[in-house]
């Protein structure tokens, strides 16, 4: 039967009906060795729903929560698992571990499951975005996973004027850790990430550099080191630090600065949010060390804020997105106006690219501002 031929078959036993409450991905068996060219799985055991994947999804976006998967669906507890017991038993395998009713973890195989479905829901979440795109390319939706400083004190501007232009377009903003905001992008919860280093976590996504940054030094009024004008790590090492959670991947360049001098950092104090790291330096706990762009000089008028970029080295914040996602023209925008040497032009080029080298490559002669 040719393809034509084929096509005609089905609609006419309505296969292809639009009408349908749950469309099937149909999946047709020639083979029983035939695998799917999407995900790899074999194909002779499939008909799924849409609404399987759907549910699946949300089930592992809320940490195997199924009464908040349920919600976030708008459906029942009973529902949800309902339709992924009736998946399991089409695959012919576990996707979760369960203990009695809760779901403990996700099997291997599941797992891999999980990531096909997500990967199958962005395709069409893709197409869904191509029509919007067309019909009313100011309304949607934007989510950005990034940490509590970007938050706090780089975004609000960019925030404003981005509201501003597109007020129809709901914006949520998730603050986390680097591993938190790595988990929200595997999982497609966040549209963008952004963050500084742990790139390592985010292997599915394209980053693109958007700004400089350096740590500096706070104390309170009075404190010894007020009367150092250029600080050695000598001198930090004879105090109490009070700094950044650090990242549980990678080096940390700031141990990797006082251990090339010989010195151990004695860090009495780790903290996700640099509010809450200028409030116990403020209580004596010892040395702050953050970010330049925390501070802000009327809030903390009462800490004295001393360079430590002779100290340690600057870092670059980027801009992450999924190297498969669709980009609307709301979210070219955002970019730039976070990132004005961020052009469309230079996103499409990114997006383009099959590996981070070129990627880096491709901003390597770009001279990044400096926040």
């Amino acid at each position: 039967m040719s393809a034509t031929g084929r096509g005609k078959h089905y609609a006419e036993k309505g296969e292809f009906a639009t009408g349908m409450a749950h469309p099937l991905v149909w999946l047709p068996v020639y083979d029983r060795r035939a695998t799917d060219l999407l995900t790899g799985l074999p194909v002779n055991f499939m008909a799924v729903k849409i609404q399987q994947l759907r549910f699946l999804a949300a089930v592992a976006q809320n940490d195997l929560n199924i009464t908040a998967a349920a919600a976030k669906l708008c459906t029942t507890q009973p529902a949800v698992s309902k339709q992924l017991k009736l998946l399991e038993d089409e695959l012919g395998f576990n996707i979760f571990v369960r203990r009695g009713r809760t779901l403990a973890k996700i099997t291997p195989p599941g797992e891999r499951v999980i990531r096909h479905a997500l990967k199958l829901l962005r395709e069409a979440q893709n197409i869904k975005g191509i029509s919007a795109e067309f019909e009313d390319e100011d309304r949607g939706t934007l989510s950005i996973g990034t940490t509590h400083t970007q938050a706090r004190y780089v975004l609000p501007p960019v925030i404003q004027t981005f509201r501003d232009r597109y007020p129809n377009v709901q914006f949520h903003l998730h603050q986390g850790t680097s591993e938190q905001i790595a988990a929200m992008a595997e999982f497609d919860r966040i549209d963008f990430a952004i963050a500084t280093g742990s790139r390592e976590l985010f292997g599915k996504y394209v980053l693109v550099p958007c700004y400089r940054w350096h740590r500096r030094i706070i104390v309170p009024r009075g404190h010894p080191l007020t009367a150092v004008s250029e600080p050695s790590l000598e001198d930090l090492a004879a105090h109490p630090i009070v700094t950044y959670v650090f990242s549980f991947n990678g080096p940390s360049s700031l141990h990797d600065a006082f251990a090339k001098a010989g010195l151990t950092a004695n860090v009495a104090l780790t903290a996700c949010d640099a509010d809450v790291i200028k409030t116990y330096v403020r209580l004596g706990l010892g040395v702050g060390i953050v970010a330049n762009v925390a501070l802000n000089p009327t809030e903390d008028r009462d800490l004295v804020s001393i360079s430590a970029a002779h100290l340690f080295p600057g870092h670059n914040t980027w801009l992450g997105f999924a190297r498969d996602g669709l980009l609307r023209r709301y979210m070219y925008d955002f970019i730039t106006l976070l990132a004005p040497h961020i052009d469309r032009d230079r996103v499409d080029r990114a997006a383009g690219c099959d590996t981070q080298e070129e990627v880096d490559a491709l901003f390597a002669g770009v001279q990044l501002a400096d926040r």
